[in-house]
């Protein structure tokens, strides 16, 4: 099993970039390719408007305006995809048949940006979304979810600035369930080459389904060897505790099962997944 495919969603702001330089970094690592794909928004979007009391004139003027700044934004795009790539040392273009080493690509596409998305991601190993910014609700990364939900292939979250590594010491979050199953399955390759495999669990964590010991036997098979220890939840935090025992075991990836509970209820009430998409601060491989 290998990673030959990324995607990543790439946006103009400091999240998008330090997604990039991860991206690449990980093209590096696998002599994969990077699909950098942009979403210009669809101007004709704001014709419904016209239903609400705005005028043609005014309608047209709100178009003009929004193709404008969608133009401008996919150009600063553009900049910062070849600084980046120019800086890393990535070839760029399509890979051809039977070549080896890191390439990338840009394209630029219009129309709903979590739609289009997640169906490129259908054909990617592996997508890479920037990190949730501060001042932005987690539950408006519709990219992000698109993925999760709707390409049937896992995730990782850039954090807000690019680590030094990736996938030397890996952490399993395991609870039993079947996302987590998921989640560990995607996470095969990076675990053959890894230097450190720890499985983390909490009894508050587990659901119904095989224990910790039975993935550790079930890596063994895979020859991963793979501690286990267990956590406890920081303030009844579930995700606070398991971001601080992949801090303690100096994690560079954690791997994870996305929504065992519906994204409603983890929406309204909060939840692990929610927890670790504000809060971590390591790249995190996520599936469903």
């Amino acid at each position: 099993m290998s990673i030959r495919k990324l995607l990543l969603p790439l946006t103009g702001n400091a999240a998008g970039e330090a997604a990039l330089v991860t991206a690449l970094d990980i093209a590096r690592t696998w002599e994969a390719h990077v699909l950098a794909l942009h979403v210009r928004v669809d101007s004709r979007d704001v014709a419904p408007l016209a239903g609400e009391g705005l005028s043609g004139a005014m309608i047209e003027e709100m178009m003009t305006a929004t193709e404008a700044d969608s133009l401008a934004r996919a150009n600063t795009v553009r900049a910062m995809f070849d600084r980046t790539i120019a800086a890393r040392g990535v070839t760029v273009g399509e890979p051809r048949a039977g070549e080896r080493g890191a390439t990338a690509s840009f394209a630029t596409v219009t129309g709903r940006e979590e739609d289009l998305v997640a169906q490129q991601a259908r054909l990617a190993d592996l997508t890479v979304v920037p990190h949730p910014e501060a001042a932005d609700d987690v539950s408006s990364s519709e990219a992000l979810h698109a993925v999760l939900f709707d390409s049937g292939h896992p995730v990782l979250i850039a954090p807000q600035t690019a680590p030094e590594h990736i996938g030397r010491r890996i952490c399993l979050a395991w609870n039993g369930t079947a996302e987590s199953a998921s989640a560990v399955y995607a996470a095969l390759p990076w675990l053959v080459r890894a230097e450190a495999v720890r499985i983390l669990a909490a009894d508050e964590y587990q659901r119904r389904g095989p224990a910790a010991p039975d993935l550790a036997s079930y890596l063994a098979l895979h020859d991963v060897h793979a501690e286990v220890a267990t956590f406890r939840p920081i303030d009844r935090e579930v995700g606070a505790g398991l971001l601080k025992a992949a801090t303690e075991f100096g994690a560079d990836l954690l791997a994870m099962g996305a929504y065992s509970h519906s994204r409603l209820r983890q929406l309204l009430l909060g939840g692990v997944t929610r927890h670790v998409l504000e809060h971590a601060a390591l790249p995190v491989l996520m599936n469903r």
